[in-house]
């Protein structure tokens, strides 16, 4: 009995070093995203859905503290979803409120990154589990997969170059599991007339991917709120 409470005891303290190490790198993280109080950014976007045809397109983006953040592209669609999903760094810390926990260590794109779990202390929040892969020398978020109540499990790989001291990615690739997703208002499927219903209904099945390359950034000249209307 005495040696099982020691262990619980020893895996209790395990945990509150690891969550007390790990709160601090992320801390770390936040503290070079807050860098940022603003920025505008031009951007390409391209789509890659089976079931949905839409063609490369310029976009706009905009992003304010704490979390406010707007897409704009020129005609045609944007799969990016609302309510919690942004593939802007700085929304992941918006909310201060939570746990994080160690989960290990990888390598991504040839740099080692340490695996971190977010867990959210309100239990109304959208986003049930965060997990960032962070390059910790660099303090870079080099990937990023949530889980949401609303719209499944997403993944975020990140690119940096010119503005990485801001830890402002180049390059940003949301992917998506078409089954668990619920598209934006307004977006229509389109499919070739030619396939069965059945297999249309298959491709809804199957990974979505928006890339977005980012080619300017306009960081801390001030967004006015109407942006966001």
């Amino acid at each position: 009995m005495y040696k099982s409470l020691l262990l619980l005891v020893s895996i209790h303290c395990c945990l509150l070093v690891s969550a007390q190490d790990m709160t601090g790198l992320v801390m770390k993280v936040k503290a070079k995203l807050d860098q940022v109080n603003d920025y505008e950014a031009d951007g390409r976007m391209k789509t890659d859905v089976s079931f949905i045809k839409a063609p490369i397109g310029k976009v706009k983006v905009y992003f304010k503290k704490p979390n406010k953040f707007r897409l704009k592209k020129d005609g045609g669609i944007s799969l990016l979803p609302k309510g919690g999903v942004s593939v802007n760094m700085n929304s992941v810390f918006a909310a201060t409120d939570f746990v994080a926990l160690s989960a290990g260590e990888t390598v991504i794109d040839g740099t080692k990154t340490r695996i971190v779990k977010l867990l959210p202390s309100n239990e109304n929040s959208d986003i049930v589990l965060t997990t960032l892969y962070i390059d910790e020398t660099n303090l870079l978020i080099k990937k990023s997969v949530t889980t949401t109540r609303e719209n499944g499990t997403y993944e975020i790989a990140l690119s940096y170059g010119q503005f990485a001291s801001y830890g402002l990615p180049d390059k940003v690739v949301f992917s998506f599991n078409t089954k668990n997703y619920k598209l934006p208002k307004g977006i229509t499927l389109e499919f070739d007339d030619e396939k069965p219903v059945s297999e249309a209904e298959k491709l809804k099945n199957k990974k979505g991917r928006v890339e977005i390359t980012y080619t300017n950034y306009v960081i801390n000249k001030g967004v006015s709120d109407t942006v966001f209307k």
